[in-house]
């Protein structure tokens, strides 16, 4: 005798099943959400798993404490924006003046404009509280842009595009006014009475930058 389910009798298949190994990645985008919205401290993992529609001991199998979800984070939103920052200064063909210019844009297009810009706001507020996760994020994200940048200047200098500066300072003083746009936007922008314009933030610092470090 047959014992086979007629299609009256089948089971409905799940619409959308869980794929176990995209549990890691669902669990950063809700982590990254969490942590722009409540900041480090005041997040608790228990939040995380509720936000990724897991459990809590879930997020325990793939990390095993916040600060390496925290890690987690960081090393797969916005260091691969500074990977992808190297590999453009590697195979780009153009001037040294136009490369700076296509990196200040491309990050502010990768991070600025995204949830991922919660992450350097968020170290700005808590780097003092929590020093061990602060040097973490300066040695593998702010030391190794400032290293691209510093790359590219050099660049321009042998070329004779730009004139002789203290390399290390002038990569800083290129990246830091992102970080001022991160800042401007996220937490006053409502409270300036002129607004916040990006798009002329970031044509004058480009403009003002570029003209300084012009080789006369």
């Amino acid at each position: 005798m047959s014992h086979a389910v007629t299609p009256s009798k089948r089971q409905p298949k799940p619409r959308w099943k869980r794929r176990k190994d995209a549990r890691p990645g669902e669990i950063v985008a809700a982590a990254l959400e969490v942590f722009g919205e409540r900041g480090f401290a005041a997040t608790k993992l228990a939040d995380v798993a509720r936000r990724a529609g897991v459990t809590k001991g879930t997020v325990y199998l793939y990390f095993d404490s916040k600060e390496a979800l925290f890690k987690a984070v960081v090393r797969e939103t916005i260091v691969p924006v500074i990977a992808q920052g190297e590999a453009l200064a590697q195979s780009f063909t153009g001037s040294a003046r136009e490369l700076v210019e296509q990196l200040v844009r491309e990050y502010w297009r990768l991070v600025g404009e995204t949830a991922v810009a919660d992450i350097p706001k968020l170290m700005m507020a808590e780097a003092a509280t929590f020093p061990e996760l602060t040097r973490f994020y300066y040695e593998e994200v702010v030391t190794r842009g400032h290293r691209l940048m510093a790359g590219v200047i050099e660049r321009g200098i042998k070329s004779g595009e730009f004139r002789p500066v203290d390399v290390k300072v002038a990569a800083k003083l290129a990246m830091s006014p992102l970080m001022h746009a991160v800042v401007a936007k996220r937490a006053f922008a409502s409270c300036m009475p002129e607004g916040f314009d990006v798009k002329k933030y970031l044509d004058t610092h480009i403009d003002l930058y570029l003209h300084g470090i012009a080789k006369q």
